[in-house]
C-alpha cells in the first residue's frame, strides 16, 4: 500500500468530539493513525463529533448527541441510542462511501459492527477496549467470521476477553509521535498517574501508595466520573495528590518526564495504555498492574515493573526498587517499538490485507 496511495474515511468514537479528552485514548490512536497515513501521502477523512478541536487534521464535525460510554453500562444491557444520535449521523455521512477505498472504524459502538455488511466498501474495525456488553460482543464476533481479517485489537490480551472470534485478528500495539517527548534523566521526588478518572482505573490505589511512600502523586486526565472523584478528595484529604487537569500532549509530558513512576492501577482489563508508552518515551519507567495490555508493553525489571492486580503493597514495593531501572532503556524501547513509523508499519500491513 506505500506504492498505491489510498483514500481513507476514519470514522471516529461517538463518546466525545475530538480533542477534549472526552473519548480516552482513542483519540491519541486517531490522531496518531491519521497523521501517520497523511505522512505516507494517503488522502484521509475524520468523521468527528461537533466540537472537535483539531484544526490541523482534515476533520468532518457532524451534529448530534454523544453516545453514553460503555464502561457504565451493565453488561446485559440493551444496546440503545439517544435521539439525534451523533453515531448515527456520523455513518449516515460514511455512507458517501463510494469516494473512499476504506473506512475504518474506531467507535466501541454496536451500529459500525451491525451496518458493516450493508457497506459496499471494506469497513475495519479498531477495537479500543475489552469485552464490556455481550451484545457488542456477539456483533464482533459475527463480523470477524463474516469478513475474517476485518478487526483490529490493540494487544492478544485484550482480543482474549472476547468470545468466538474468527480467525485472522490483527495486533496493532500502538504508536507516538516521540519527537514529542523529552527524555529526562534525574527526576523530581515526584509520581505521576495519567487517564479518565473513572472507577475502573482504580485512582485510589495510586494515591494509597503515594501516602505510603510519602513520594507526591501527580495527576492527569479528565474527570469523567464526578461523584467518584468527589469521593476520593474525600477519603484521601491530605495533600500527597496534586490534580493538574487535563493537559496537552506538551504540557503533560513536561510533568510527566521529571515524575520517577507512572503508576497504573486499573481495575479492568486495559486494551493497551497509550500513557505506559508515552511513559517510556520520557524515559520513566512504569509500575502498573499485571492485567490486560501493560503486560505486553512493560519489560518488568528493565522498563519497570508488573505486580498483582489491586495490591497497594506491591506497588509501594515496587518504587522502592525504581534504582534498578535505567531510564534511557525505557527511552530505547518506545523507540523500537513504539514509534509512529513502526505503528504506520502495522497499520499498513493491515490495511493492505483487507484491500487485497
Amino acid at each position: 500500500m506505500t506504492s498505491d496511495t489510498k483514500n481513507l474515511l476514519f470514522v471516529s468514537t461517538s463518546v466525545g468530539p475530538l480533542g477534549t479528552g472526552l473519548g480516552g485514548g482513542v483519540e491519541l490512536t486517531v490522531r496518531n493513525i491519521a497523521q501517520e497515513m497523511l505522512r505516507r501521502g494517503h488522502q484521509l477523512q475524520i468523521v468527528a463529533p461537533a466540537g472537535s478541536t483539531w484544526d490541523d487534521l482534515p476533520v468532518v464535525q457532524i451534529p448530534g448527541n454523544l453516545q453514553i460510554i460503555a464502561q457504565s453500562q451493565e453488561r446485559t444491557a440493551p444496546i440503545t441510542m439517544p435521539d439525534n444520535s451523533v453515531l448515527a449521523n456520523m455513518w449516515d455521512y460514511a455512507r458517501q462511501q463510494d469516494d473512499y477505498d476504506l473506512i475504518v472504524n474506531f467507535a466501541y459502538d454496536w451500529l459500525p459492527f451491525y451496518l458493516t455488511p450493508f457497506f459496499h466498501r471494506p469497513v475495519a474495525h479498531l477495537v479500543s477496549m475489552g469485552s464490556l456488553s455481550n451484545a457488542l460482543d456477539q456483533v464482533i464476533a459475527k463480523v470477524s467470521q463474516q469478513f475474517p481479517g476485518t478487526i483490529g485489537f490493540h494487544t492478544k490480551s485484550q482480543a482474549a476477553t472476547f468470545p468466538a472470534l474468527t480467525q485472522p485478528l490483527h495486533y496493532l500495539s500502538n504508536g507516538i509521535d516521540l519527537s514529542l517527548y523529552q527524555f529526562c534523566t534525574h527526576p523530581k521526588q515526584q509520581l505521576a498517574w495519567i487517564g479518565r478518572i473513572s472507577p475502573e482505573k482504580g485512582l485510589e490505589d495510586a494515591i494509597a501508595a503515594a501516602e505510603i511512600t510519602q513520594i507526591p502523586l501527580k495527576i492527569m486526565g479528565k474527570i469523567q466520573d464526578e461523584l467518584y472523584w468527589q469521593q476520593i478528595c474525600q477519603n484521601y484529604p491530605n495533600d500527597m495528590f496534586e490534580y493538574l487537569g487535563f493537559l496537552s500532549t506538551h504540557e503533560m509530558q513536561q510533568v510527566l518526564r521529571e515524575c520517577r513512576a507512572l503508576l497504573m492501577t486499573h481495575r479492568w482489563v486495559e486494551a493497551f495504555g497509550n500513557v505506559a508508552i508515552e511513559s517510556l518515551a520520557c524515559g520513566v519507567p512504569v509500575i502498573s498492574y499485571r492485567r490486560g495490555g501493560p503486560e505486553e508493553i512493560i519489560i518488568d525489571g528493565k522498563t519497570g515493573f508488573l505486580v498483582e492486580p489491586d495490591n497497594v503493597n506491591l506497588l509501594v514495593d515496587a518504587t522502592q526498587r525504581l534504582n534498578q531501572i535505567n531510564r534511557r532503556t525505557c527511552r530505547t524501547l518506545a523507540e523500537t517499538e513504539f514509534s509512529l513509523q513502526a505503528l504506520g508499519n502495522r497499520v499498513e500491513k493491515w490495511f493492505r490485507e483487507i484491500l487485497e
